[in-house]
C-alpha cells in the first residue's frame, strides 16, 4: 500500500526566523522538519552573545512563538528590556526549542548541502512543479536525501561575511592574513581581550557591527593604553553613517550612533574615510594599502563589512534573484541601499518572496535581504507568517501583510544626495537643503597618500552628545 502521509515542510536553519516559521506551521497543523547545521539553536547569535541589541524584547519575539511558549512554564522577559545575543538564545530560543512540537521536529548537526527537485535538474521543465523538493543532507558522517513539499531557507548569512577587498572579492593578501582578521564583532573586553590588548587594531566597516566593535576596542584602550584603534570606511564622508540620533524610533540604535559620532568628533580614534582596501601586505605586522596609496600598519583587523547570502546549495533551483543585491527580485528594490536608507520597509511576504518558476520554495529572514543591511527580526517574523499562510492555502492571510518598522530617523534619496556624494563632485546647496542639513555638511577633505600613524587613544567619557540629522 503506498505511503499517503503528506511530505513535511523543510525549514533550513534554527535561528529566530526558522523557529518562528516552525511555530506558525505548528499552529496551522502542518508537518515540518527543522534542519540545523550547528549543534544548538541560535548558532549565529551565540557568535555575538556578548553584544547588546538595539531592539527591545517586544520586537524580538514572534507572536506564534509567544503563544506556544505561553502554554509552558516560560517567563516572558521585560518587553522594554534590551537583551544581548546570548540572552536572546537563553531566554527565548532555547525555551522555544524545548517545547514538544519544536523539539520533535528539530534535527541538529544536520547540514543541507543542496536543494533540488526530485528527479529534475535545473534544465528539465515538464512536470517540474509536481515533483517534491529533494534536500541532500549530511549528518553524523552520512549523506541522505529528505523529500519535502515546500522549503523555507532561513539559514541566514552569518557564515558568509563580505571580504575586505573594496571590489567585492578578497583583497590580495587577505586570505594569507586570515589568522589576524576577525569577521564579526570581537568580545574585546572579555573573551578576546588578550588578542587585542596592547595591539594596533583596524576596524573596517560603517554599520552597527562596526560601531559596536569600535566602542568595545576603545573601552579596552582605556584599560590598556598601549592599545591603538583605527577605523576605516569606504564612504568619502561620514555623513549619515551615524544614523538619526534622537529621531530614531529605536532609541538604543540612535544612541549607539551618537556615541560613535561623539567619539570621532572628540578625536577618540583615527578615522579613515574613503579608504578602499586594495591589498594587504604581511610581514611582522599587516600593512593595509588603500587604492589611493594610503597605507596603515596594524597587528589585527576586525572586518565588520556586512554579509552576503551563500547560494551554492540552491544552484539547481530556478530562482528569481536580483542580479546585484541577490535578494528576491520583487523585494530587492524595496531594500536597495543605493535607492534609499529609510528605516521603513513596505509590508511584504509571500507575494514578494515567492519564485514563479519554483513554487513552494522561499528564502526568508536575513538571507532574503541578499547583500542589503538593516534587517530586523520583526521583518522576518512577518515574512514567515505570510509564507506559512500561503503554504497552508490561506491566501487571504498570506496577502494581508502588515509590517510597521521603527524608523531610523535618516532617509537619504538616491545616491548623490546629501552626504552621499562623490568627494570630487562636492554637494550643491540644493542637495544639502533638501536633506535638512547645514550647508557645508558634505564638505570634503582630500586624502593624502602615505603611511598613517595611529595616535594614542585618550581616555574618553562616553556621554551622549547633541544630535544632528546629517553631520
Amino acid at each position: 500500500m503506498p505511503n499517503t502521509t503528506p511530505l513535511p515542510v523543510a525549514i533550513i536553519g534554527a535561528g529566530p526566523i526558522g523557529l518562528a516559521a516552525a511555530t506558525h506551521l505548528h499552529a496551522r497543523g502542518e508537518a515540518f522538519v527543522i534542519l540545523e547545521a550547528g549543534n544548538a539553536v541560535g548558532v549565529s547569535l551565540r557568535a555575538w552573545a556578548h553584544v547588546q541589541v538595539f531592539s527591545p524584547w517586544r520586537y524580538l519575539i514572534d507572536d506564534a512563538a509567544r503563544a506556544l511558549l505561553a502554554s509552558t512554564q516560560w517567563s516572558a522577559p521585560d518587553p522594554e528590556g534590551y537583551p544581548t545575543g546570548g540572552e536572546i538564545v537563553s531566554a527565548y530560543l532555547e525555551p522555544l526549542a524545548a517545547t514538544g512540537p519544536i523539539q520533535a521536529a528539530l534535527r541538529l548537526n544536520t547540514r543541507v548541502t543542496s536543494v533540488s527537485r526530485k528527479g529534475y535538474d535545473k534544465l528539465k521543465s515538464a512536470g517540474r512543479e509536481d515533483a517534491p523538493f529533494a534536500l541532500q543532507i549530511e549528518s553524523a558522517g552520512k549523506e541522505s536525501v529528505l523529500l519535502a513539499r515546500a522549503v523555507i531557507d532561513a539559514s541566514g548569512t552569518w557564515s558568509s561575511p563580505n571580504p575586505l577587498g573594496a571590489s567585492g572579492t578578497p583583497a590580495p593578501g587577505e586570505r594569507a592574513a586570515h589568522a589576524r582578521i576577525l569577521y564579526g564583532i570581537p568580545d574585546a573586553t572579555g573573551f578576546d581581550r588578550a588578542r587585542y590588548a596592547g595591539k594596533r587594531v583596524l576596524v573596517v566597516g560603517s554599520g552597527h557591527s562596526a560601531f559596536n566593535a569600535v566602542l568595545a576596542l576603545i573601552q579596552l584602550a582605556e584599560a590598556v593604553p598601549a592599545t591603538q584603534v583605527a577605523w576605516a570606511v569606504r564612504r568619502s564622508e561620514a555623513g549619515q553613517m551615524f544614523g538619526g540620533g534622537a529621531d530614531d524610533q529605536l532609541s538604543a540604535r540612535g544612541e549607539l550612533g551618537d556615541r560613535v559620532r561623539s567619539l570621532v568628533a572628540r578625536g577618540g580614534l583615527t578615522l579613515l574615510t574613503g579608504f578602499r582596501i586594495e591589498r594587504i601586505e604581511r610581514a611582522d605586522a599587516l600593512e593595509v594599502v588603500a587604492d589611493d596609496g594610503r597605507r596603515i600598519v596594524v597587528d589585527e583587523i576586525v572586518a565588520a563589512t556586512g554579509f552576503r547570502p551563500n547560494l551554492e546549495m540552491l544552484r539547481e533551483l530556478r530562482l528569481n534573484l536580483d542580479d546585484r543585491n541577490e535578494a528576491p527580485a520583487a523585494l530587492a528594490p524595496l531594500i536597495d541601499p543605493n535607492l534609499h536608507s529609510c528605516g521603513s520597509v513596505p509590508p511584504h511576504g509571500w507575494a514578494e518572496l515567492k519564485h514563479e518558476a519554483e513554487p513552494g520554495f522561499y528564502i526568508a529572514g536575513m538571507k532574503s535581504y541578499g547583500r542589503a543591511p538593516t534587517f530586523l527580526m520583526l521583518t522576518g517574523y512577518e515574512q514567515v507568517r505570510s509564507i506559512v499562510a500561503a503554504i497552508a492555502g490561506d491566501m487571504q492571510a498570506a496577502l494581508d501583510t502588515r509590517l510597521v518598522l521603527p524608523e531610523t530617523g535618516v532617509c537619504s534619496g538616491p545616491a548623490g544626495g546629501c552626504c552621499e556624494v562623490d568627494p570630487v563632485a562636492g554637494a550643491t546647496a540644493a542637495q544639502t537643503e533638501a536633506c535638512g542639513c547645514d550647508t557645508g555638511c558634505c564638505a570634503t577633505s582630500a586624502a593624502k597618500p602615505g603611511l598613517i600613524t595611529l595616535a594614542s587613544i585618550p581616555v574618553l567619557e562616553m556621554a551622549r552628545p547633541e544630535t544632528a540629522r546629517c553631520c
